[in-house]
């Protein structure tokens, strides 16, 4: 539910299901991208408390702009040992003018959605016009919810997935109609493959990935995991969410550039840059692009500044 007092909106976890559908994320999500490569959102790297073996603190903090809102993700990000992670937590919204809290929202709802929802962004910049069959890697929260996102960008018309539990697999796959096999298997042709998982090493390897396809990178966050191998991303147009961020803690760079096989120039684009049209997407039918998603404040706290707009409708 939804409660304001004394001003302050209150978002609980089924409030932001309710409001912020993946049809209104992409967009607020793709306008934070392009203000993010713009300048125009100022954000520190986020700062990590490590709390025991998989149990992680984060504090995500950005401002809108000059006078706008700003404020910060407070997140906890804890394993559970089987592959499998949860957030929780609270986004806090201030006012840019009164510097006053005007809204919380649920970090582990709104982390979701918006996750999903600039997948579907960079893949809408930078995957085929044609593309229609879809590989998921994870069969968790995000591998829905990029099922989802990804199928209102372009038209989908098949969906494999993978997962490390062959019953859990199985009962997702006929949970949501889709065809699940073993990562080689659904990648091969694939259009659209997404890696949404907790591996701390590569579960998809650049041999499995067919000329034209995109990659969205997901599922890492941190410089010590990887899910995709060093000869995908050598051999990709590599797009990433935010270059500072993604040199301080995108595992799957940092080890490709720790072996020599690239450096800082491989980094292609900003989505923002290319959304904005300041640097080029795809460039050719049969080039491999991928995406490289740490996630940012910026979408957050956008995300939220729509909800705490609408609080009142």
């Amino acid at each position: 539910m939804v409660e304001r007092a004394a001003g302050l909106a209150v978002f609980d976890a089924s409030a932001v299901r309710e409001a912020l559908t993946y049809e209104a994320a992409i967009p607020v999500v793709r306008d934070a991208m392009i203000a993010l490569s713009g300048g125009r959102v100022r954000q520190l790297l986020r700062s990590f408390i490590g709390l025991g073996e998989g149990r992680t603190f984060a504090i995500m903090p950005a401002a809108l702009g000059e006078r706008e809102a700003f404020g910060a993700k407070l997140v906890s990000v804890f394993h559970d040992g089987y592959g499998r992670k949860a957030h929780e937590g609270v986004v806090v919204l201030f006012d840019g003018e009164t510097g006053a809290p005007v809204c919380f929202a649920d970090a582990g709802e709104v982390t979701a959605i918006r996750t999903a929802a600039a997948s579907a962004v960079a893949t809408d910049a930078l995957a085929r016009k044609d593309a229609g069959v879809l590989a998921v890697l994870g069969i968790g929260r995000q591998a829905e919810a990029h099922i989802r996102a990804i199928s209102l960008v372009r038209d989908i018309k098949e969906v494999r997935v993978w997962g490390r539990d062959p019953a859990r697999t199985a009962a997702f796959a006929t949970r949501i109609g889709a065809a699940a096999g073993d990562v080689p298997t659904i990648c091969a042709g694939a259009d659209i493959i997404c890696t949404v998982t907790a591996a701390t090493d590569p579960v998809l390897e650049g041999a499995w990935v067919y000329a034209g396809a995109h990659v969205n990178v997901v599922g890492s966050s941190g410089p010590g995991q990887a899910e995709i191998d060093t000869d995908l991303v050598a051999r990709s147009r590599f797009i990433v969410d935010h270059r500072e961020h993604v040199l301080a803690h995108g595992g799957e760079f940092l080890r490709a550039k720790a072996v020599g096989a690239v450096d800082d120039s491989h980094i292609a684009a900003e989505i923002g840059e290319v959304l904005a049209g300041k640097s080029p997407g795809r460039t050719t039918p049969d080039q491999i692009t991928v995406y490289k998603s740490l996630g940012h404040a910026a979408q957050d706290l956008a995300a939220v500044a729509w909800l705490d707009r609408g609080a009142d409708r």
